[in-house]
């Protein structure tokens, strides 16, 4: 409870935190489809409707009520940033402390990979990764992890090094201590900390990754709803409809924003060398 006290004291956490908690909720219920309208009804009387008392964020072409794909557009964009990030730290974690372990050998070979994959841009990387595979949510998801693993492995591979060398390290070794309890007691428990800022920072570039993706039609693919598809289906309607355009594009941007402001928050608090006391 400490740690939550401490982020919604601090300014950018008090902002951020909110606008996660409030995208979680929405997100679950859009997942469940606790939604105004089914996201895949279809009101043909009511194609291109502006925002209005029945429908508040409008309608689009086919007459789906853009509220309610807007929340299942949450919820799927929310879980494919989720599952790619949990993804990519758990493999990125374990490379990262086995590189710092073993070294030699195993370092060099794990940080070369990782050198590769971090030469492509992102979005050019999961591009490549799903034109082999083929287009789909648990594509993006597998391609999005794999694009963000060497971020994590780089953010461990570090301080693990550091701590590698500390003298309490060195005193377990000697006292007997399993390679096993010295990984996970001694350096993944000193790794939290900015292990937990990376996620936060992760969600936001992969939820701006799985929308651009499923806007170029290699994410979510129709008739599911997700908040790039949402964008795409609007391009040729900007100007009749450009209520299908804002209310998209808005969700993406604050969403980013809340995780961006959270993460902030997240560095201030954990790491005694950036920390700086509330206003």
């Amino acid at each position: 409870m400490s740690i939550l006290r401490a982020i919604f004291s601090h300014p950018s956490g008090r902002i951020g935190g909110t606008i996660v908690v409030i995208y979680l909720a929405v997100a679950l219920l859009g997942m469940f489809d606790v939604t105004p309208y089914s996201p895949l009804q279809q009101f043909r009387i009511d194609r291109l409707h502006a925002p209005n008392a029945v429908y508040w964020m409008g309608t689009d072409l086919f007459g789906r009520d853009i509220a309610s794909r807007l929340m299942n557009g949450i919820g799927q964009s929310f879980l494919v940033a989720f599952c790619s990030v949990a993804i990519a730290t758990f493999a990125g974690t374990i490379l990262g402390l086995t590189a710092a372990w073993f070294g030699k050998a195993w370092d060099g070979l794990v940080m070369r990979i990782m050198d590769v994959l971090l030469a492509f841009p992102a979005i050019l990387l999961a591009l490549l990764i799903i034109a082999v595979v083929g287009p789909g949510t648990w594509t993006s998801v597998a391609a999005i992890a794999i694009v963000y693993t060497p971020i994590f492995t780089r953010v461990v591979r570090g301080p693990a090094l550091s701590i590698k060398a500390r003298e309490f390290v060195d005193a377990a070794r000697t006292f007997g201590s399993s390679r096993r309890y010295i990984l996970t007691r001694h350096l993944l428990l000193n790794l939290v900390a900015p292990l937990t800022v990376q996620v936060t920072l992760a969600l936001a570039w992969s939820l701006l990754t799985e929308a651009g993706l499923s806007f170029l039609g290699l994410g979510t693919q129709p008739p599911a709803s997700s908040l790039g598809l949402m964008l795409a289906d609007s391009r040729n309607l900007m100007e009749n409809a450009p209520w299908m355009l804002i209310f998209p594009a808005v969700a993406i941007m604050i969403s980013i924003l809340g995780f961006n402001l959270l993460g902030d928050a997240l560095r201030d608090i954990l790491d005694p060398k950036t920390r700086r006391s509330a206003p």
